[in-house]
């Protein structure tokens, strides 16, 4: 019989919505066998979803979510490098995410002052308590700083705008007004951290930040001569068109394909049910991952 896996959740240490122990027990409720929690540039959730796994009888991959720069294309883009099978109680993915979470706070600081700019009032206690935590903050975050204060009601719904999502493709995506791009790492450093800190690198959800088939084949091909490892070829918003294209170009190269539904939380509109994506009948290669 098939692994039931998903490769990809976020809790409360990013941007996810339940604690990272919840987050197993719905995949354990969701019949999900192999699960990583792979919250963005952390990995501080990683040690609890863990023992809850064994807990419960769901085995959990340490990972983690690294945001970066892809240097090497026309125009410089955020992309998404997952870290599978890391030594996330070693010194050496602590340091490196220590410096990429800082660039982080950085960046989603600077898109702050240009909401204001942009004329958007900001509740930001969750913003503040999350930076005095020592926890990651992001657009989602952000986002949500918005849609709390109440002087925007009018603006927002004006302009269609009624949840965290829609603020986020408004305002906060490349293109838009208030987006920024992060500084550090180019997506180069990041699987190099991720090989350093002994685990695999995939690049996240090609067709999510890239619509152009071409230019998600060149990417795979530049990243291969990078060192990547695999490609999350089976994705929740991935079209079977999409997905074969990916995993045919992987099994040229020998790449590892991977899959998941990118679970944030029960309540989220697009990703909130464990295994919700589908590989059209290609077999995952999963590699050491599932080892």
């Amino acid at each position: 019989m098939a692994l039931r896996f998903d490769l990809q959740s976020h809790s409360t240490h990013s941007d996810g919505a339940l604690p990272a122990a919840e987050v197993v027990q719905r995949a354990a409720a969701a019949g999900v066998e192999l699960l990583a929690l792979s919250d963005h540039d952390t990995i501080s959730g990683v040690s609890e979803a863990i023992a809850e796994g064994e807990r419960v009888g769901v085995r959990v991959v340490p990972a983690v979510e690294i945001s970066a720069v892809d240097a090497g294309s026309s125009v410089p883009r955020e992309l998404h490098i997952l870290g599978y099978c890391i030594d996330y109680a070693g010194p050496v993915m602590t340091e490196r995410l220590t410096a990429f979470l800082a660039d982080r706070e950085k960046r989603t600081l600077r898109m702050r002052d240009a909401l204001r700019e942009v004329g958007f009032d900001l509740d930001e206690a969750e913003i503040d308590a999350r930076i005095a935590e020592g926890k990651p903050i992001g657009r989602p975050h952000l986002a949500g700083a918005v849609l709390r204060a109440d002087a925007n009601a009018q603006r927002l719904q004006q302009e269609g705008i009624d949840d965290v999502g829609s603020l986020i493709r408004g305002y906060l995506i490349e293109g838009k007004p208030a987006f920024r791009l992060r500084e550090t790492p180019t997506v180069a450093e990041a699987v190099e951290a991720i090989h350093d800190g002994g685990g695999v690198a995939i690049w996240a959800h090609p067709f999510w930040d890239i619509s152009d088939d071409g230019e998600v084949l060149d990417s795979i091909d530049r990243f291969h001569a990078l060192g990547i490892d695999g490609v999350e070829a089976f994705y929740i918003t991935h079209t079977r068109e999409n997905t074969e294209l990916i995993a045919a170009r992987c099994a040229e190269l020998g790449l590892l394909t991977t899959g998941s539904a990118d679970f944030h939380g029960p309540e989220n509109r697009q990703f909130s049910q464990f295994m919700a994506f589908d590989t059209f009948g290609i077999e995952p290669n999963l590699g050491p991952i599932a080892a």
